[in-house]
């Protein structure tokens, strides 16, 4: 009977096998045709972006993608498999649009055909962690974009960096279709007040060898923006209507008055008017950074769009930019409270707020460098007819921040930085969207017409920074351009100091600089439906930790801030082991005991069969 009952339960185990693994190839045979994943990234790393989609169902085309892959290795093969993933999501968002097809260019014919199409051949490499050896295969890895009569590409894509695939297919997809379907985007550049310049060669020393300008950045990768050199000559020439928006950068000569007449005129056709600029002036190649405080008459623009910009300049000792240097004694932090290092802190909410990385331009980033910065003061009185929502402060400093005012102020980073004054939080940002009323309702007009109030919804950006777009290191440490010659000093003539920290200044700040440029382009044109695409190339942000207290900066010195920072540091750490040790060994002990749960039950049912 014990035998019989023995055979009787193999014989079970066995259906049951059987069933469990029908099952499972049910299961792998259905994933073929329905394919479903869930993404819990922050910034949605793993799911196409509505805009993506949108901007697919926008085409007047049908677009059809040659994917060129190369496999072979492990890494490879797990690059276009999620290569293939992200184009059958482009596909299926596009409402029939878009199309693609995976091609692996073994033979000599599509080689040839992948080069013909400008593809760039490359070699891969994959190294072994169990054994020393490497495994190469040469090929490609790129995609051609075809629509109607426009054909381009993405000569390379890399599979050592997946986590912004989106981020460059679509924005060569926008690429393409802004070409095959004639559409243009104008932003114009105030000029002739000896403007801090967008094509000026300050985001990297010159000791490096490149002289890479914001401008040639985004012209070279995102070409559907083109740029257009505004002139008002003392405000006899008028802003052009065809532009989108208009952006001013800081300024070194004054504004007259019928300038920012024309400026208001625009303003007051629905158009979009960015302004980044401060009233700290320091000059380039300047390397004592001795500056000087001046609105150059912005401050008549502004305030009548309820923004006042003060004549002063922020020191930031609360959360300044930071970069590790040696001094006699060792590794050090040096500080400098003029370069402020902004965070999207949880911990800051409702008026206090840091970052605002919902709007538009600080999409999902999560640091943004403000150097140089005066504060902002909003009267909503100037403009009753806003919505509160809509007239708002989108970045502050820390409540660990003084001003200082006056004529003149000493910037020079390399000092023993000593506040005087009294703490407050200030505001660093602000935005006003609506039917705006006109800047200048009364008065005499100059000659120029404008209507007192918006026909449309206007737009008014105020970033208070003077160098927002620049690496201020790098812009007093470089020295003048002096062509060939230069080349030939090292250093290029400036300061060497100044030019090492511009490199860890680049290296921490430069990538979010580019993506919110690229961003507050988006914001200048309207055309908002790709910011999250955007977020995807940024690294994802840290978890939340609520049991980390708000630092209180006003009572706090700076070693208790070094201490607050390193506290949450090792909260972090703490959480992230918690984290890792439920991933690594909760599971499977999970597992193991109602594995080990259902054997003993089962055990037991067999001891207490009944042999009745």
């Amino acid at each position: 009977m014990a035998m019989e009952r023995k055979r009787k339960a193999a014989a079970e185990s066995g259906v049951l096998l059987i069933v469990v693994a029908a099952i499972l190839v049910a299961v792998n045979a259905l994933s073929y045709f329905m394919y479903w994943r869930k993404d819990t990234t922050h910034a949605e790393r793993y799911t196409l972006s509505a805009g993506s989609g949108r901007l697919l169902q926008s085409m007047k085309s049908d677009m059809k993608v040659e994917a060129y892959v190369t496999k072979g290795l492990p890494k490879l093969d797990v690059f276009v498999r999620d290569l293939r993933d992200l184009l059958q999501q482009y596909k299926e968002s596009s409402k029939g649009k878009f199309d693609y097809v995976i091609i692996e260019a073994k033979d000599e014919e599509l080689k040839k055909k992948a080069k013909e199409a400008g593809l760039q051949e490359i070699q891969f490499g994959e190294g072994s962690d169990t054994e020393d050896k490497a495994e190469f295969a040469k090929g490609y890895m790129g995609l051609v974009l075809n629509y109607g009569a426009e054909r381009d590409t993405i000569k390379v894509l890399s599979p050592d960096n997946s986590s912004g695939m989106e981020f460059w297919i679509t924005n060569k997809i926008r690429e393409v279709r802004d070409r095959g379907d004639g559409i243009k985007h104008k932003i114009g550049v105030l000029t002739g007040h000896d403007e801090m310049k967008l094509s000026e060669a300050n985001l990297v020393p010159n000791n490096t060898g490149q002289k890479p300008t914001l401008q040639g950045i985004v012209t070279q990768y995102f070409p559907f923006y083109q740029f257009v050199d505004v002139d008002l000559k003392n405000g006899d020439a008028e802003v052009d209507e065809s532009l989108d928006g208009l952006i001013v950068t800081q300024p070194a000569k004054e504004i007259s008055e019928k300038e920012l007449r024309r400026i208001d005129a625009f303003v007051m056709k629905g158009k979009s008017l960015a302004v980044i600029a401060s009233a700290v002036n320091i000059k380039a190649s300047d390397a004592s950074m001795n500056g000087s405080l001046s609105t150059h008459g912005l401050e008549k623009l502004l305030d009548g769009y309820g923004v006042e910009m003060r004549k002063d300049v922020l020191l930031e000792f609360g959360r300044p930019f930071r970069v590790n240097v040696w001094t006699q004694s060792g590794p050090a932090v040096a500080r400098f409270p003029p370069l402020l290092d902004v965070h999207d802190d949880f911990r800051f909410t409702g008026d206090e707020q840091l970052l605002d990385s919902g709007f538009a331009a600080f999409f999902r980033i999560q640091q943004v460098p403000f150097p140089f910065a005066s504060s902002l003061v909003l009267h909503r009185d100037k403009q009753p007819d806003v919505p509160a929502d809509k007239m708002r402060i989108i970045a502050r400093s820390t409540p660990k921040t003084i001003r200082e005012t006056g004529d003149t102020v000493d910037l020079k980073p390399m000092r023993q930085w000593r506040p005087k004054g009294e703490w407050a939080q200030y505001n660093l940002a602000a935005s006003v969207e609506g039917k705006l009323k006109s800047a200048f309702p009364t008065g005499d007009k100059l000659g120029v017409e404008a209507p007192a109030q918006a026909s449309n919804n206007a737009r008014v950006l105020v970033v208070s920074s003077a160098q927002f777009f620049a690496n201020p290191f790098a812009r007093a440490g470089n020295g003048p351009d002096m062509g060939q010659m230069g080349m030939m000093m090292p250093g290029g003539g400036g300061d060497e100091q100044l030019q090492q920290l511009a490199m860890p200044y680049a290296q921490q700040i430069l990538t979010n600089t580019i993506v919110v440029f690229k961003n507050m382009l988006d914001w200048v044109t309207g055309d908002v439906d790709l910011l999250a695409v955007s977020a995807k190339i940024l690294q994802e942000p840290g978890l939340a930790y609520g049991d980390v207290s708000k630092p209180n900066f006003d009572e706090m010195t700076e070693d208790q801030l070094k201490k607050q920072d390193d506290d949450m540091k090792k909260e972090r750490k703490k959480v992230q082991h918690r984290v890792e040790g439920v991933l690594i060994l909760g599971l499977p002990a999970v597992f193991a005991l109602v594995g080990v749960g259902l054997w003993r039950r089962r055990v037991s049912s067999r001891e207490n069969v009944s042999l009745a």
